[in-house]
């Protein structure tokens, strides 16, 4: 029986997690990514480790998490712009309202959003997630469309249930969503190389 070819074969994601509650969906997009044939590094916020755990990305993704500006260097390489550098397309799930005003903004306070702004010329997309509130908050919907203006991507977010219990739009989109929405940006890239 012949090996089907993975629709992300070498193509390394860096997968930033902020700290959403959905941040849980992102070990199993974490996981459907490496099955689709990615290679993935994760950066984490401090948020983001206190909602999941590191060593559920590194158990997935065979690979050692980020998660501090200040952790041993690899070589001596600079962790956010070797992490930029080493970046096909970057992926953050969940996108808090946080780290997308940092990324619209050009704040650099911790690793992911250093990371993020090393990266802006790398295929990006966002999956946001938060209370409707937040994500109908005309800041928000500004710092949405400032993203869109150098080139984010962004896929949700979703109606349905949220954390504090209520119905809403807010819900990060699924992980299955989000790995076709990186399939297409990942042939997009591959169709430029021809």
């Amino acid at each position: 029986m012949a090996k089907r070819k993975a629709k992300l074969d070498n193509v390394n994601i860096l997968l930033g997690v902020s700290g959403g509650i959905a941040a849980y969906k992102s070990v199993d997009l974490a996981s459907r990514l490496v099955c689709a044939g990615a290679r993935v590094k994760t950066v984490m916020t401090e948020s983001a480790c206190h909602l999941v755990g590191a060593k559920s990305f590194e158990a997935v993704t065979g690979s050692g998490v980020h998660t501090s500006m200040w952790e041993a260097p690899e070589g001596h390489e600079i962790g956010h712009v070797s992490l930029a550098d080493w970046a096909d397309i970057v992926v953050v799930a969940p996108a808090t309202a946080n780290i997308m005003a940092k990324t619209a903004n050009g704040l650099c306070d911790d690793l992911l959003s250093a990371v993020l702004c090393a990266c802006w010329q790398k295929p990006m997309l966002f999956a946001p997630a938060m209370n409707e509130k937040m994500w109908t908050n005309p800041a928000v919907q500004w710092n949405l469309r400032s993203l869109a203006e150098i080139g984010v991507e962004v896929i949700g977010p979703e109606q349905g249930r949220l954390a504090c219990g209520a119905e809403g739009i807010g819900r990060m989109s699924e992980p299955q969503d989000i790995l076709e929405a990186i399939g297409k940006i990942a042939s997009k890239i591959k169709a430029k190389k021809k």
